[in-house]
């Protein structure tokens, strides 16, 4: 004997009746078979809506209960004329007849509610359970079109119910001896009514909400069966909610223990209720799609399937935390019992209990709407010790939840909570209170329920999916920032491969903001696609796409040189975006700002990186802070800071001009836009001081001694056309200088110099013999004299200028922003 339970999903309308026909069908060619239905989809609330209607402290208008009851006729006999249009016998006239002897019982029950003037209990029980008796009606008529006999159950014949506390619980002894008694000789097919049994004086009471369930378990004990199959709309139970987490996975198999668990905890599973006594008897349980019959489902049984540590993730949100403190908890003996039969008395669900180690604050989380019940109970219990300041006045917080991690291999594994606490941390979820069962199947955390989402997201691709992920957004799309995102895309593949998921879901110009919850596909024309989104660039519209998406690790990429976005950096870190950037402008305004966003990234746990603010792709602020941070201290530095610097300043020596270098130089795109900026050496300045802040030199730009390439005249030129028709005016004095230096066989470099915590930067003259002399081209170099590297410096070269040495930089600070898994 086999139990078939077909959820009020899987019996919808007439389609879904004759393929739940053909899967009985099939199964009883195997086995016997008893099944079980709920009613069809939406129908158990019509009837809910009708008891209310005739009971004098709901109703509205009759009216509404008239409207209701047409609505009702109106389902029912749809299905009934799609079921007769879909299958052909000749008893239709006996099967309307079988619907309208159950709307007279509908009608009999609700005319004699309304002359009570309220629907008493058992009424409302009998209106209910109609609601099944329709689905044992249409798949009757399904079964007996195919000429296939079917037994009728009626649960009222055998289970029987307690209802002492509001929660009926099946008495199975009882219920086992009077199966036995009218349903010993069983074979073929049988069917069932769910949801409904009878009280011990043999009144109708319906189960509750997902008391179908809990029928199949209780007929499938009584009947002695050899498993029970669970039909639903879903293919089985998943290690997370896949409404939330799009690559949630199916559970092959799980254990009892594993199952209450989850459902205790929020997962749509079946009912701790449903699961005991299947458990008890041993009793396998199968959950199947009844839209996908073939696949193999989840399958709950005593066995411990496999040596996975965590098994699945649930969320119980609508919580709230009741707290009771004081100096008279910990002296006073049954303080924990008094308060638990406290809230047994009130009928108050306890979820989960946190107590500190010296006994002196207990946390108990309620449902949300037992919360003022509770309160009032506690209150009235604790009255004299509350007056006599021995209990603090009790306290709560509402809008919580349970987040809760379940596997029976969860003890065996060591780290586990550090995983889990950790992936809570990433999330920027505040942990209100921990709890662990003593069998360490389970370990929850109660956290505000904004963050459910966010936690669990996490939690799950931290425990499950096991590779780390990048949520870029790039702020900036001229020639280094469309660069980046090639770059991106070339390496987008290969990454993966590494476990590593990099996606770009936004990209920002300065009028426009591209957002794609699934990745923008680079490999597209994104910039054309830019340029038709209205959408505007704020921190407000990325938050709500970040929390809409519950994206795990958010990364800002300024590849800008603007002001206003460099001022916000402290807005991002605070909003938990790590900020990479090749901006100066937020390093280099004042001290204060500064010391302000290095100290929002440490207290966000942010990573803010900007090697490329000083060296392009040279690891020039990489290295110096390992230097440091391994107790090293710099005694000088110099060094050629800038790439289209060395550029123009090595083409002098070949014979070109101030002004035709520059030109080539703009070009070739290793000047800005107006070379203006890099002539005036202001760029150069800002990196030297930088690099002195990075040493703990506490300076602002002024303390900078610039001497400019061009004069001040020149300097605030802000049209590149402009500029460039000027700047001939120079070059007879920058050819003196150049001569004046090859006649002493030396060059001139555009250095940058700390000396004695004096920062410098200006033309120099320098021979053969000095480090700086063959830096050209577009080179940088510079020379740290440190305690640990003296007298022959710590030296770093390369090429300092170009859109693809940038953004490479770029991209490898991008990478140090990866949140990687706990061991």
């Amino acid at each position: 004997m086999k139990v078939l339970k077909f959820g009020g999903s899987s019996l919808a309308n007439a389609d879904k009746f004759v393929d739940v026909a053909k899967i009985i069908e099939h199964e009883s060619h195997k086995n016997a078979v008893s099944v079980v239905l709920s009613a069809p989809q939406g129908i158990t609330n019509l009837l809910v809506d009708i008891g209310n209607a005739v009971d004098s402290k709901t109703a509205t208008t009759p009216f509404a209960l008239a409207e209701l009851l047409e609505t009702l006729r109106y389902r029912i006999f749809d299905i009934k004329g799609a079921l007769s249009n879909t299958v052909s016998d000749n008893d239709d006239d006996k099967f309307s007849d079988r619907l309208n002897s159950e709307f007279s019982r509908l009608n009999q029950l609700v005319e004699g509610a309304k002359l009570l003037g309220f629907c008493p209990e058992q009424t409302r029980d009998e209106i209910l359970s109609l609601g099944e008796s329709f689905s044992i009606s249409f798949l009757s008529k399904v079964l007996e079109a195919s000429k296939i006999n079917v037994n009728l159950i009626d649960p009222r014949q055998f289970l029987t119910v307690k209802n002492e506390s509001g929660d009926p619980i099946a008495d199975i002894p009882l219920s086992k001896d009077k199966f036995a008694l009218h349903y010993a000789d069983l074979k073929g097919i049988s069917l069932m009514p769910g949801f409904i049994g009878k009280t011990i004086g043999g009144q109708t009471i319906t189960l509750g909400r997902n008391g179908s369930d809990y029928s199949a378990a209780i007929l499938a004990v009584c009947a002695g069966a050899t498993s029970c199959e669970i039909w639903t709309d879903v293919d089985g139970v998943y290690n997370a909610d896949p409404r939330l987490v799009e690559n949630a996975k199916l559970i092959d198999s799980m254990s009892f223990d594993e199952a209450i668990e989850l459902s205790y905890f929020g997962a749509k599973i079946l009912h701790p209720k449903t699961i005991t006594p299947l458990s008890n008897r041993d009793i396998p349980c199968l959950i199947k799609n009844t839209l996908a019959p073939k696949k193999q489902g989840t399958l709950i049984s005593k066995e411990k399937s496999d040596t996975s540590s965590v098994k699945a993730i649930a969320s119980l949100e609508n919580v709230a935390m009741i707290n009771l403190s004081g100096p008279g908890m910990k002296t006073k003996v049954g303080m924990s019992s008094q308060i638990f039969s406290t809230l047994a008395k009130a009928e108050i669900q306890v979820i989960l209990i946190s107590q500190s180690s010296a006994a002196y604050r207990i946390s108990i989380c309620v449902p949300e709407e037992q919360l003022e019940q509770a309160m009032t109970y506690l209150a009235q219990e604790f009255e004299l010790e509350i007056e006599n300041s021995r209990v603090d006045p009790i306290s709560s917080t509402k809008g919580l939840s349970v987040v809760s991690l379940v596997g029976d291999n969860m003890q065996q594994q060591k780290g586990i909570a550090a995983k889990f606490f950790s992936s809570l941390t990433q999330a920027s979820v505040n942990i209100i209170a921990i709890a662990q069962d003593s069998s360490e199947r389970s370990i929850s955390a109660v956290v505000r329920s904004q963050r459910t989402d966010d936690a669990v997201k996490v939690c799950h691709h931290n425990l499950f999916i096991g590779h780390s992920t990048i949520d870029a957004f790039v702020i900036g799309c001229g020639t280094v920032g469309s660069e980046l995102i090639n770059q991106i895309e070339k390496q987008q593949s290969v990454l993966l491969k590494r476990n590593i998921q990099l996606n770009i879901y936004g990209i920002a110009s300065s009028k426009h903001l591209l957002l794609d919850s699934r990745g923008i596909k680079l490999s597209d024309d994104w910039n054309n696609q830019l340029q038709k989104t209205d959408t505007l660039f704020s921190l407000e519209n990325l938050n709500q796409f970040v929390e809409d998406n519950h994206l795990l690790n958010p990364v800002i990429i300024d590849v800008t040189s603007s002001d206003a976005i460099a001022m916000c950096y402290a807005d991002y870190l605070s909003a938990n975006y790590h900020v990479v950037t090749a901006n100066k402008k937020a390093n280099t305004a004042s001290f204060e700002y500064y010391l302000k966003l290095r100290q929002i990234a440490q207290a966000n746990k942010r990573r803010f990186l900007y090697d490329t603010n000083v060296g392009a792709g040279l690891p020039v602020i990489d290295n110096l802070q390992n230097l440091l941070g391994a107790g090293d201290k710099l005694l000088e530095f110099e060094g050629i800071l800038s790439g289209s610097l060395s550029y123009i300043f090595g083409l002098l020596h070949q014979g070109l001009s101030l002004s035709k270098a520059t030109l080539m130089a703009k070009e070739l795109g290793y000047t800005e836009p107006n070379p203006a900026e890099d002539l005036s050496g202001l760029d150069v300045a800002r990196k030297l001081l930088i690099i002195a802040r990075e040493t703990g030199l506490e300076l602002e730009l002024e303390d900078i001694q610039l001497e400019s390439i061009i004069p001040a005249e020149l300097a605030s030129i802000e049209d590149p056309d402009e500029f460039m028709k000027a700047l001939p005016s120079l070059d007879s004095n920058i050819a003196d200088l150049v001569e004046s230096a090859e006649s002493e066989h030396k060059v001139l470099r555009f250095i940058a110099k700390i000396v004695n915590s004096k920062c410098v930067v200006k033309i120099s003259s320098v021979g053969k013999e000095h480090p700086m002399y063959p830096i050209e081209g577009g080179e940088n170099a510079l020379a740290m004299h440190t305690h640990y590297y003296q007298p022959t410096p710590f030296v770093i070269r390369g090429y300092g200028a170009g859109a693809a040495v940038t953004a490479a930089g770029l991209f490898a600070d991008l990478l140090r922003t990866l949140v990687w898994d706990v061991e």
